[in-house]
C-alpha cells in the first residue's frame, strides 16, 4: 500500500540544478492554478531579454550573483538575497557570473 506522504522529502535546491556553459537550465519544481516555482541556472554571460509578466515575481539568488533590471533600474543581487519583480513592469535578468536562482511567482486572482 502507497502512502500519500510516500513522496514527501527536503531537497537541495544549489545541487537540484547543474550549469551548463553558454546556457540557463531551468528546472519547474511546482506548478498549479496557484503559480509555479522554478530552479534556474545561468552560465557567464547568459541573460533573459526584457519582458514583463502579468503576476509579482520573486527571485532569490541562491549561487554567485545577478543583475536583474526592473522598469530600467539595475539592481545586483548576490547570494543569500532576494528581490520582487513587480507584476506588468518591464524586467531582464543577465549573468555578470554564473548564478542560480529560484523564481517564485504567484498568480493573483481579484
Amino acid at each position: 500500500m502507497r502512502s500519500e506522504n510516500e513522496n514527501l522529502h527536503a531537497t537541495e535546491l544549489v545541487s537540484s540544478v547543474d550549469y551548463q556553459d553558454e546556457a540557463v537550465v531551468s528546472k519547474t519544481l511546482l506548478k498549479s492554478n496557484a503559480g509555479t516555482v522554478t530552479l534556474f541556472a545561468f552560465g557567464e554571460g547568459q541573460e533573459l531579454s526584457e519582458h514583463t509578466a502579468p503576476y509579482d515575481a520573486m527571485v532569490q539568488i541562491l549561487d554567485g550573483s545577478a543583475e536583474i533590471t526592473i522598469a530600467g533600474e539595475a539592481i545586483s543581487v548576490q547570494a543569500g538575497q532576494m528581490i520582487i519583480m513587480p507584476a506588468n513592469q518591464p524586467h531582464s535578468v543577465r549573468a555578470a557570473e554564473r548564478f542560480k536562482m529560484l523564481l517564485t511567482m504567484i498568480k493573483a486572482t481579484t
